[in-house]
């Protein structure tokens, strides 16, 4: 963390050590503990400054703890009573504080002094401060054009660092109307932005998540687009996503400019989607709160081209915005987030995510919550992936036998007056427990190859069941396992009841008369039975070359068999062996 003021800078260090006898140190000390929201949880006050918790806003959190490292903050906020706050928001970007000069005032009189701190966006606030409290003469200078510029300065560079940047302005105010009217609450929230005196400047350093550069590349190498929408400053924003990989060309990052630019290169008429990485911007862009005012169609139709975008300055009315207009250019859009700022965006994306550990707002709006760490959405992209190939797989070992193999049997009796190959009975042993453990088995497999290479699905085409599923299942393993499972019918037929499968064909309800082939009907209808069991075990057997073929789609059964560690799953073993129990169960 480092502090600051408009002629001098200071790291935390040089801070602790000239603190006592530093009196732009004090006054700074003095306007971060009472512009604070942060207070320590009195059931752990006694601990090592490192081990207490804190109740409130991270950020006013980290300045609570920084500030406390140096002088007590206690003392400060006994001696100055607070008697009015304004809250930081997300809109707003900045925080209010008002307070009694000394613990005996009380301000029941409206021409007693007190003393107003205000803390936010160093951009959002510079425009009202007049004037600055000087390190080098410890005193009130005038603002003018030189320490604004060097203000600024400071602003950027710590900025490009990666820290967050905060200013914290003061003045004296004395309110026209009583404490706590609301004729008080407007005067002060219009008064008390006026003429501010810069005390000083905070840097924060939030370092981001040590698996978050891990994370982005392995999701961008799954055909995923990492964006980064944020309320920090632009150059803090964009120093963060170099870090974690959301910014990676080396170039200076387009901006608002860039994109009226790109918009005059544009082709009229409809564009293609910017689902094909072939049509996109391989550029990075920066872009702020303040530009997306300024937006129409046509901007977005740029913006939502490129490859690596950060949206700085943003409200959570815009960043609601930003997810609608990618999902009206046909992407999909997954949102994450923690703050009750977040709600509206995680309720409108595709996929809302949340973090356990953020507030019970963002985990109501979201779809999904992680449990763990940053990582985990690249464990759900891949576990997501592997999920939607094995119902594939359940449905392609399905389809054979529990749908064309019983299809034709009844077509065949039907129209073609062959005794009925396969008995109702037996459809529903089938599709309710022969082929319910093995194509439970196939929900177990692992992934044959690395899915996060895959390109995204395109969630408007390729669907769960399509041509491929549909030929494989009925055209090729469907086909094979209808003519064997007959084939075996007629066999037996032929065999043991010594009726050739001509005398079978078109013999309607000549078969189950007395005299047919001279046997009685009762005779007939047993072998009828009987045939129907050899159909049915037959399929059976046969499924489970059917499960073992479904169960890779790249691979062939030495490259990945299902006893080797790599894709080792014997639940499709046991599988087969209770469907057989089953049908010997049912035929005897």
């Amino acid at each position: 963390m480092s502090a600051g003021f408009v002629d001098e800078t200071y790291t935390a260090q040089q801070v602790r050590e000239t603190f006592r006898e530093n009196m732009a140190l004090q006054q700074l000390h003095r306007a971060a503990v009472l512009c604070n929201g942060a207070t320590f949880d009195a059931a752990t006050a006694d601990l090592p400054l490192e081990s207490r918790e804190i109740n409130g806003d991270a950020t006013d959190g980290a300045i609570l703890r920084f500030v406390e490292s140096f002088g007590d903050a206690s003392v400060v906020r006994t001696s100055n009573p607070e008697i009015y706050q304004i809250p930081f928001n997300s809109r707003n970007k900045w925080m209010l504080t008002m307070h009694n000069s000394s613990p005996s005032s009380q301000m029941s009189e409206k021409q007693s002094a007190g003393l107003i701190f205000v803390k936010g966006a160093p951009d959002v606030l510079i425009p009202s401060c007049t004037s600055y409290f000087s390190a080098m003469t410890n005193d009130i200078q005038p603002l003018d054009s030189g320490a604004r510029a060097r203000l600024i300065a400071t602003q950027e560079q710590w900025s490009r660092g990666g820290q967050r940047v905060i200013l914290i302005c003061m003045r004296e105010y004395i309110p026209y109307h009583a404490v706590g009217t609301n004729d008080f609450s407007v005067e002060i929230t219009k008064k008390g932005l006026e003429e501010l005196t810069i005390v000083g400047i905070l840097g924060l350093m939030d370092p981001p998540r040590p698996e978050s550069a891990v994370t982005v590349d392995d999701c961008r190498r799954a055909g995923v687009r990492f964006f980064m929408v944020t309320g920090d400053f632009g150059l803090t924003a964009a120093a963060i996503a170099r870090q974690i990989g959301i910014i990676t060309t080396h170039a200076e990052p387009d901006s608002l400019a860039d994109v009226v630019k790109q918009m005059s290169d544009m082709p009229s008429g409809p564009l293609p989607s910017c689902r094909d990485p072939a049509n996109r911007i391989q550029k990075s862009l920066v872009l702020e709160g303040k530009d997306l005012v300024l937006f129409t169609e046509d901007h977005w139709d740029v913006v939502t081209r490129y490859e690596e975008i950060v949206f700085a300055r943003t409200t959570p009315e815009q960043k609601l915005g930003i997810v609608t207009s990618f999902q009206k250019r046909d992407n999909v859009v997954a949102v994450t987030g923690d703050g009750v700022n977040d709600a509206p965006a995680l309720k409108a994306a595709d996929i809302g995510v949340a973090v356990v550990t953020g507030s019970d707002v963002a985990m109501e709006a979201a779809d999904l919550v992680l449990m763990g760490n940053f990582d985990s959405i690249v464990g759900g992209i891949r576990l997501g992936r592997l999920v939607f190939q094995n119902l594939q797989k359940v449905i392609a070992y399905l389809l054979p036998a529990g749908s064309w193999s019983e299809a034709w049997p009844v077509i065949i009796n039907a129209y073609l007056g062959v005794p009925l190959p396969l008995s109702s009975f037996l459809m529903i042993i089938i599709c309710c427990f022969t082929d319910l453990s093995p194509c439970l088995s196939l929900i177990m497999e692992k992934e044959e190859f690395d899915l996060l290479t895959l390109p995204p699905r395109n969630h408007k085409k390729d669907h769960l069941i399509n041509l491929k599923i549909y030929v494989q299942a009925y055209l090729f393993v469907g086909m094979m396992e209808t003519v064997t499972a007959h084939v075996m019918f007629f066999f037996y037929f032929w065999r043991y009841a010594r009726i050739p499968p001509r005398d079978l064909f078109l013999a309607f309800e000549k078969y189950n008369q007395d005299g047919f082939h001279g046997y009685t009907a009762e005779e007939l209808i047993n072998f009828n039975n009987v045939g129907q069991c050899v159909y049915f075990v037959t399929l059976v057997i046969m499924q489970w070359g059917n499960l073992l073929s479904v169960r890779n789609k790249r691979l062939s059964i030495f490259q990945a068999d299902p006893i080797r560690k790599e894709r080792r799953n014997l639940w499709p073993f046991a599988g087969a062996v209770l469907a057989f129990v089953i049908a010997i169960f049912v035929t005897e």
